[in-house]
């Protein structure tokens, strides 16, 4: 778990008739925008164009958090008066091997066929910017998946039902992606989805601005 980046201390008290800051979540992604909006927060979403290659020698929670920061950092000029959240998601398998977006069902086969068994390690990342001034937050959450033993039928079967091609390990964890593990190891399950939710309320909270005393409701 890495934490950085810590908060300036100008954000006023919250009161619970505030109406606090406007939100942004700096994703295109259905499944984020929908754990966000567990929370009960009005937000925009806005989809940052940045270059997702990693770096040489660039572990997997640096991968991570760097494209979370360039991801709320490509729209502050956009919303220089909001607090951005970005969110980028990297997952590996035990021996390094990265796990990325299969897009094809051949890749996504290859994927799950060397997932199978194995331990995958998803490291999911935010940066809460404060674009009026450039305070922000960061934080990695870690979350570690046991698959169990799959058969090439299953493998099939499962990927002809929810073709998760576009996402991270080639699995759905709110679908039937369940069926493929034996235990799941993390603090907080929304992370595997693509969000997490304790973090982001934590943050939202050093910047006293809390979720439960909020008003406004999507």
């Amino acid at each position: 778990m890495v934490n950085a980046s810590l908060p300036r201390s100008d954000h006023a008290k919250q009161t619970d008739n505030d109406a606090g800051p406007t939100l942004v979540l700096a994703s295109s992604s259905p499944w984020r925008r929908e754990l966000l909006q567990r929370l009960g927060l009005n937000f925009d979403c806005a989809s940052p164009n940045i270059d997702e290659s990693p770096a040489s020698g660039e572990a997997p929670q640096e991968l991570a958090l760097r494209l979370a920061r360039q991801k709320a950092e490509a729209l502050a000029e956009q919303y220089p008066h909001h607090w951005i959240i970005g969110s980028d998601q990297v997952a590996c398998l035990a021996n390094g091997e990265p796990l990325d977006k299969p897009g094809t069902h051949s890749n996504a086969v290859s994927q799950l066929t060397r997932s199978s068994g194995q331990q995958v390690s998803f490291y999911t990342s935010l940066y809460l910017l404060d674009s009026s001034n450039g305070a922000s937050q960061q934080h990695c959450e870690p979350f570690n998946v046991q698959f169990r033993s799959l058969s090439l039928a299953e493998i099939e079967a499962y990927l002809q039902r929810e073709q998760p091609y576009q996402c991270a390990g080639a699995f759905m964890m709110e679908g039937l992606g369940i069926t493929l593990f034996d235990s799941l190891q993390g603090q907080d399950p929304n992370a595997l989805i693509g969000l997490p939710l304790i973090a982001l309320n934590r943050m939202l909270i050093n910047w006293h601005y809390n979720p439960l005393l909020q008003n406004a409701r999507c």
